[in-house]
């Protein structure tokens, strides 16, 4: 049954039920079953560590997508509380032996209020000046507090490396590529359920509405500093919860994962995949992770004639970063999420799709 077609609404739960059609619901029923079944039935350990990176990816970039997709927030510093979560988490369960999920809660809520901090000037400034106060944040956080006294912690040197079986749920010790996975998965679900639900709220239309017109909004009687506040904070616990993940995958964590690069990486994923959309976070993170693992297969048969280019290959793929988001900027500027919706409306609306 194909809503565009004549079948309609009537009740107020049926137009708000996430999966309104039984077509729908059958994608979706398919869709888990891809996740959690096919894909670690059939693929190998390559493509599950590619899909792990995507996964990373998805739930760095929805904090960012959060901040400037739907509260109009720029932020340029995002790795910074990515940075927080790992190592809060790093720290609870080589020093209190806390279990890794008890850790991931507290790297989330640690980073939370660590964004928030930061999101104090949002109060008084926006635009130019907030992307420089975001900027401040990551060169405070990861080149000052963590490089300088938090690795340090414990006598350790520069990185914490964390041994077989620390990072555990239960029972169960994260020890492989394949757990990593099924805890990625998780993640992500929890994290994108969490997200559309809360934008679905009140919560979610007062932060829509300072993104198109915070005046507007002020007038309409909605409290601004504590919606761009409550904002940061989200924003800070997904990315908190990113940083935890990754350290399972890892195993180690360093200050050298969290660069200012990533910060503006995380910006062009956005970017490409569509700013204001849950959808663009998941497609603008495939494309860029799986973009640059083509270029390194098209790069290695040149290796052997040219064995610098894998040496340079950082170089390549920055260019390529570039180069993606110039295109898109010009030829797609609302990203590929857009273009995603008008395929699914072409197919809900034949023959009559024109």
């Amino acid at each position: 049954m194909y809503l565009p077609c004549g079948v309609y609404h009537e009740k107020y739960r049926q137009d708000h039920a996430w999966w309104q059609t039984t077509f729908v619901r059958a994608k979706m029923i398919f869709l888990f079953l891809l996740l959690l079944v096919i894909i670690p039935q059939f693929a190998n350990l390559y493509l599950i560590s590619v899909a792990n990176i995507v996964g990373y990816t998805i739930l760095a970039a929805m904090g960012v997508q959060l901040l400037i997709g739907y509260c109009g927030q720029i932020t340029l510093g995002h790795a910074a509380f990515i940075a927080v979560g790992a190592y809060t988490s790093a720290i609870l369960m080589l020093q209190y032996g806390l279990p890794y999920p008890v850790s991931i809660a507290a790297a989330a809520i640690v980073a939370g209020l660590w964004s928030v901090l930061f999101g104090l000037p949002s109060a008084r400034v926006k635009g130019f000046y907030l992307i420089m106060t975001t900027m401040a944040a990551q060169f405070i956080t990861v080149d000052f507090v963590i490089t300088q006294y938090v690795s340090k912690i414990g006598g350790r040197g520069h990185y914490f490396s964390l041994p077989p079986g620390t990072i555990t749920v239960g029972p169960w010790v994260i020890d492989s590529e394949m757990k990593v996975y099924y805890v990625m998965i998780i993640l992500v679900i929890l994290c994108t359920f969490g997200m559309a639900n809360l934008l679905r709220t009140r919560v979610g239309r007062a932060w829509i509405a300072i993104r198109d017109n915070d005046i507007a909004a002020e007038a309409m009687g909605v409290n601004v500093v504590k919606y761009k506040l409550l904002a940061f904070f989200v924003a800070g616990v997904l990315g908190g919860i990113a940083g935890a993940f990754w350290i399972s995958s890892l195993f180690f964590v360093s200050p050298e994962h969290f660069t200012w690069s990533w910060s503006l990486w995380l910006v062009g994923v956005i970017l490409i995949g569509g700013v204001g959309t849950l959808h663009g976070t998941i497609f603008g993170s495939m494309f860029m992770t799986l973009v640059l693992e083509g270029l390194k297969f098209a790069f290695m048969p040149l290796s052997g004639v040219y064995p610098q280019l894998l040496e340079k290959f950082l170089y390549v793929k920055e260019a390529a970063f570039g180069l993606a988001i110039v295109l898109f900027l010009l030829f797609e500027p609302k990203g590929l999420a857009y273009r995603w919706w008008q395929i699914k409306n072409y197919f809900n609306l034949w023959p009559f799709s024109y």
